[in-house]
């Protein structure tokens, strides 16, 4: 069922970023569910290499955005400027209109920065004096995040930590792969020779075969006792939202199709699970597995 040329393109994908199979793959989930993406971690463990790879292989407008603290929502969405000799203002886009965007160190930013991703990436627009713009389709954030005790970050909100499908950490790596990264080839000189192995149509196909992927009754009766549970045991400061508990059937879904299924199954739920809930339950950052652990050791399947 799944496309050959995204097997090719994970396997491509993990010789770039070596020794992270599984947050690449999570990563593609989460562009296969519509969803964006938010990588936390320390600087220097490859998370721009990360979104510059997937950009290349999926053939998409790549732009990188550094967020700092002086930057302006202009300098995010673009502006309206006046033009003298057609005594009329005209729109001139910002960065944010591309397909793929890295918003970099994104709690670096002021709160009302971070507010000008909000728009777009729950709507897929912008709007500028009243007007409104529509955004590249596929459209796709990955946003980086430092650790919230490095100096000058802050906190994202809640309401803009919900605007992200999944959270994941990059990590170190380990032994091996570290070895590699000494030894072999430098990582840009790797991007620069990527060949797209996915076009925009074929992305936007796979895209749409997600909604198609059967989710059971039971299935969903499996999902609904972990968001019981999330509201009810007491584990967590926030339950999940029934926006959540979309998000959570829609990467399950998501992941089936990587795993080259037609149905959802628990396993599907569970491997997600980290990635699309732990931002969301548990407030500040923390492991997403170990936030995730009473939920996957309490609620059963039946």
């Amino acid at each position: 069922m799944m496309d050959t040329n995204l097997n090719k393109l994970l396997a491509i994908a993990n010789q770039v970023i070596l020794g992270k199979d599984r947050q690449i793959r999570l990563a593609v989930c989460c562009l296969l569910a519509k969803g964006h993406l938010l990588i936390e971690d320390v600087p220097g463990v490859g998370k721009t290499t990360l979104s510059h790879t997937l950009a290349k292989l999926f053939g998409m407008e790549y732009q990188r955005i550094q967020f700092t603290s002086d930057i302006l929502p202009a300098d995010i969405i673009g502006s309206s400027v006046f033009m003298a000799d057609r005594q009329q203002f005209r729109f001139h886009p910002g960065p944010i209109f591309k397909q793929m965007i890295l918003a970099d160190e994104i709690n670096r930013a002021s709160p009302k920065a971070q507010s000008a991703l909000l728009e777009a990436m729950e709507e897929r627009q912008v709007t500028v004096d009243g007007k409104t713009y529509p955004l590249p389709s596929p459209f796709f954030v990955i946003a980086t995040q430092n650790p919230l005790h490095h100096a000058g970050t802050f906190s994202l909100p809640e309401s803009q930590l919900d605007r992200f499908l999944m959270r994941i950490e990059l990590g170190y790596p380990d032994q091996r792969a570290e070895r590699e990264l000494l030894t072999g080839k430098p990582r840009l000189g790797l991007l620069e020779s990527l060949p797209v192995m996915m076009p925009n149509e074929e992305l936007l196909l796979l895209q749409n075969q997600v909604n198609k992927i059967f989710a059971s009754p039971a299935l969903l009766d499996y999902l609904q006792a972990i968001i019981a549970f999330t509201r009810q045991s007491g584990e967590y400061h926030a339950g999940l939202s029934p926006r959540a508990g979309l998000a959570l059937l829609r990467a399950a879904k998501a992941w089936a199709l990587l795993n080259q299924r037609e149905a959802a199954i628990p396993e599907d739920i569970q491997a997600v699970l980290p990635a699309v809930a732990g931002h969301r339950i548990r407030s500040g950052m923390g492991d997403s597995e170990v936030i995730v652990a009473p939920i996957l050791s309490k609620v059963g399947i039946h």
